[in-house]
């Protein structure tokens, strides 16, 4: 961390303004650009500043009066300290005193012969007190001026104070000395009030040798008067001015020479002294031409400080010179600063140059000709309109690569970068890296760093920021949401309104969108950051801010959509192997639904649902994400349910399209289910070869396992990851599957029932079989046979895939038998003793077979059945006999159909 400057030292401490100074200190900057600001006694010195090194810097003090800080200003370790003073007084310059500013000069008096006085320079004046200065050698801490700024300690002088005296003068002296040099100025002063009498008799020695001294003047005079006359003076006076004639006369070519010399080396002197002054035009235009801008300021500066008030007529013809090519910058500077790319410090400092100048050109001639309200305010409006047409630029350049075609390369070629792709990393380094300036030079105007004569406009500096974002983020919403119909709709109203081209409308695959949609999204978030370090407002990271979450959202519906397209490939990659221990009958479909399930839920919490840097949860409760998810969870289940269909209804040419006629003449059915199933008990199967009925019963498992365990089991898996339960989806999908299986079971049973139900009257009455001519028998007929054979067949079918599903299916096929059973029986013209009896035992045994599949609509038939056979008077116990025994010799059949499903 850069630390505070300080200065510890400055040497002289005091003087008039324009003291050259040199300060010196600790960390006043690594390098002279560092320093930007220096005040001496709350005076601004940065522009006569000369930094020297890291301890050391050269300035003129300006104009300020009293003792003050000197503060030290640079760019890392912003304003500094002071351990020491600096004292600026102003004093009264005469010819001889040298001084940092120009002095009127003004034609020396002549001095006129006579006699002058000298004074006297070894007179060293009396202490009035008579005390010694013995220990008051050191001067006086504190400067008297500033306690006295009106007195003075000289006695001679008529504001002297005493206070001043005694504290220059006997500072250390005690209390008792000072009141003995009090009694010794009274006597002083009593013994000056005694009478002449007394001054005569104490000088009376004194007195007569004045008096012998003026006797003998006397006699001198007389004497003289005698040789050499009674006016002697006028004589002397005559020669001397002979003398002096004489003397102008012999020097008068020598002075007329030394004037010329004096007067050309004085003018020599002059040029040499003001040499800056007359090389200015021609040193702020060269300095101007390298783009040295702070040479000019500084140089404009010290000269209207040294010559701004001259009256001397070369200094003003200069001085006009020099304005008109300042205002000639000037005008170039506010050109510059609205010129772009540029940087915004290089553009700062020419809007501190120009504001500079302005300032320091007001109250002269040309002043008038140029003005300029606020040149930071007009850099402002011209880097945006730079970043304005930076981001057009840049949406044409890519938005026309795409319409010509370039795009279908970056599809059939996964390692070139799409063009949507390059749009949104060269749009996101635009915004990290020119936005920046627009805020900082927005900033520096409005706290005042680059303040003008106008006031800053914070309201219109609001409304680019909030432009220039809104921009940015509609270019890339053109980009890369359009792609379903309603994003492309609303962008097309938005591009529109702000006259914005639209991007062409091709629609990117699911392929790309998983692949460089999150890519995008991490350029974006980027970019967020970017902004949120700049500390803008709310309202406009807020821009941003839902610009991210409809790209979270785009994402994740995305990802979710790709998961439907490969749910939707499923009954591709069916094998048909029962692996599923939870649910007989099952088969792996369900596992592979719920690997896409978490593969897609996986992909989603990496690229878009962690929330970042001031981002909320996608998924809150009742939010647009929430409602997304649900939505495409709920095509997931539905695509998942239609593949189930598919696999149910698919046939291949192989398959029969309807069962076999279930027939003695044709043979035991049960063979080519045999055949097909592998050997053992295991179920599971590879085989292509498995028969459509297999396949449909596999479908009728999984839709129940689906329905009771499978969907129930998805909720924990959202819980798992911390997502909102779909618990809608779940249950919609829950009834889309038990839709699925009644028409699947609908269509299964009539596939069984309706071959099995048609055998029974050919059967009973194959050989022209009458029931009026049935002799005796202890057997079962033959139809009954067929048909307790036919069940046990269907029941061998199911048992060996699901046996879950024997209830279901074999309840509907007994309840058809039974029905056609009572139409049979009722019917019959006429039985005769035998005929009644042995329907009687028929109906029972197949009742009795099929007692656990016989529903109340089944057994009402065989009642109706058992009712339409006419009773034999006392054969009741022989038809009970009959029934055992029938029954004990197809007890293999009965127990097939007497176990429960589990």
């Amino acid at each position: 961390m850069v630390k505070s400057p300080v200065v510890t030292g400055i040497s002289p401490k005091e003087g008039p303004p324009g003291t050259r100074v040199t300060i010196r200190g600790e960390f006043l900057g690594n390098k002279a650009t560092d320093l930007i600001g220096l005040t001496i006694c709350g005076c601004d010195c940065l522009l006569s500043a000369e930094w020297k090194s890291d301890k050391k810097i050269i300035a003129r003090t300006g104009a300020a009066k009293g003792k003050g800080d000197i503060i030290v200003t640079t760019r890392g370790g912003g304003t500094g300290t002071c351990t020491v003073q600096f004292r600026a007084y102003y004093e009264t310059i005469g010819p001889m005193k040298e001084s940092a500013v120009w002095i009127e000069e003004s034609p020396m008096q002549s001095l006129a012969w006579g006699r002058r006085s000298l004074a006297p320079t070894g007179y060293t004046q009396e202490d009035p007190l008579g005390l010694s200065n013995e220990g008051n050698e050191k001067k006086f801490p504190e400067d008297l001026r500033d306690l006295f700024p009106d007195g003075s300690g000289d006695l001679s002088q008529e504001n002297f104070t005493p206070g001043w005296f005694l504290l220059e003068n006997h500072h250390a002296t005690s209390f008792e000395d000072l009141k003995a040099g009090l009694s010794y100025l009274r006597r002083r002063v009593e013994s000056q009030k005694e009478g002449q009498l007394s001054f005569l008799k104490s000088n009376a020695g004194s007195v007569i040798d004045q008096l012998d001294t003026l006797m003998t003047l006397r006699d001198r005079i007389t004497q003289d008067n005698k040789v050499h006359g009674k006016e002697p003076v006028r004589q002397l006076d005559v020669t001397i001015r002979g003398s002096i004639d004489a003397s102008h006369e012999l020097f008068k070519d020598v002075l007329v020479r030394k004037e010329k010399a004096d007067a050309t080396r004085a003018a020599l002197s002059a040029m040499s002294r003001h040499k800056f002054l007359f090389c200015l035009p021609n040193t702020v235009e060269k300095a101007a031409a390298k783009n040295e801008f702070d040479i000019v300021v500084n140089d404009y500066a010290r000269v209207k400080n040294l010559f701004g008030k001259t009256e001397v007529p070369i200094f003003r013809k200069v001085l006009e010179e020099v304005d008109i090519k300042i205002l000639a910058i000037r005008q170039q500077l506010h050109g510059k600063i609205r010129e772009m790319p540029q940087g915004v410090e290089q553009q700062k400092k020419m809007i501190k140059a120009l504001i500079s100048l302005e300032a320091q050109q007001a109250g002269t001639s040309v002043a008038g000709k140029l003005k300029i309200d606020d040149p930071a305010w007009d850099a402002i409006e011209a880097r945006a309109k730079h970043l304005e047409e930076t981001f057009l630029k840049a949406y044409e350049q890519y938005s026309g690569k795409e319409s010509h075609g370039s795009e279908s390369k970056s599809r059939t070629d996964p390692a070139v970068t799409p063009v949507r792709v390059q749009f949104c990393e060269e749009m996101t380094e635009i915004a990290a890296s020119q936005f920046p300036d627009l805020w900082r030079l927005g900033q520096a105007h409005f706290n005042g760093e680059l303040r003008g004569a106008s006031p800053p406009k914070p309201g219109n500096f609001k409304r680019i920021i909030l432009t220039a974002i809104e921009q940015f983020c509609s270019y890339l919403r053109s980009a890369l949401l359009a792609t379903s119909s309603a994003h492309r709709s609303l962008v097309a109203v938005v591009s529109a309104v702000k006259g914005l081209p639209a991007w062409p409308s091709s629609s990117p695959s699911l392929n790309f969108l998983i692949t460089w949609l999150p890519h995008c999204l991490r350029y974006v978030r980027v970019s967020y950051a970017t902004l949120i370090r700049l500390d803008l407002p709310n309202e406009a990271l807020d821009i941003v801010l839902k610009f991210i979450d409809e790209l979270r959202l785009y994402c994740m519906s995305t990802i979710l959509k790709k998961a439907n397209e490969r749910v939707k490939k499923l009954h591709e990659k069916e094998q048909w192997e029962l692996s599923v221990t939870e649910f007989a009958g099952a088969t792996s479909l369900p596992a592979k639904l719920q690997e896409i399930l978490v593969e897609a839920i996986d992909d989603a919490q990496v690229a878009c649902l962690t929330p970042e840097v001031r981002e909320g949860p996608l998924l809150e409760p009742q939010s647009d994400g929430q409602r997304e998810l649900s939505k495409r969870f709920q095509e997931i289940l539905t695509s998942f349910c239609t593949v189930i269909e598919t696999l149910a209804l698919q046939r291949s040419d192989e398959d029969p399209q309807q069962a076999p006629i279930l027939s003695q003449l044709i043979g035991f059915p049960a063979a080519l289910l045999q055949q097909q199933m592998s050997t053992g008990d295991k179920r599971e199967w590879a085989n292509p070869a498995i028969t459509w009925e297999q396949r449909l019963l596999c479908c009728l498992s999984n839709c129940i396992y689906c329905n009771r365990i499978f969907f129930p089991k998805l909720g924990s898996l959202f819980t798992r990851h911390s997502f909102p339960v779909p618990t809608l989806a779940i249950e919609n999908s829950r009834s889309t599957i038990n839709g699925l299986f009644a028409s699947l079971l609908e269509m299964y049973v009539e596939h069984k029932s309706d071959p099995l139900v048609g055998t029974i009257e050919p059967s009973m009455y194959l050989g022209r079989f009458q029931w009026d001519q049935v002799g005796p028998s202890e057997k079962l007929s033959p139809y009954a046979h067929e048909c307790l054979d036919n069940l046990v067949s269907v029941y061998s079918e199911i048992f060996a895939i699901s046996p879950s599903l024997l209830r279901p299916i074999l309840e509907p096929i007994v309840q058809t038998v039974a029905e056609e059973l009572a139409r049979l029986m009722t019917c019959v013209q006429k039985f005769n003793v035998n005929g009644a009896l042995q329907a009687t035992v028929d109906i029972n045994v197949i009742r009795d077979a099929v007692r656990v599949y016989s529903n109340e609509t089944a057994k009402s038939f065989f009642v109706e059945a058992l009712d339409a056979i006419p009773s034999v008077p006392e054969s009741e116990q022989r038809t009970l006999e009959t029934v055992k025994t029938i029954k004990n010799n197809i007890r293999l059949q009965i127990m097939c159909l007497q176990v429960v499903d589990p």
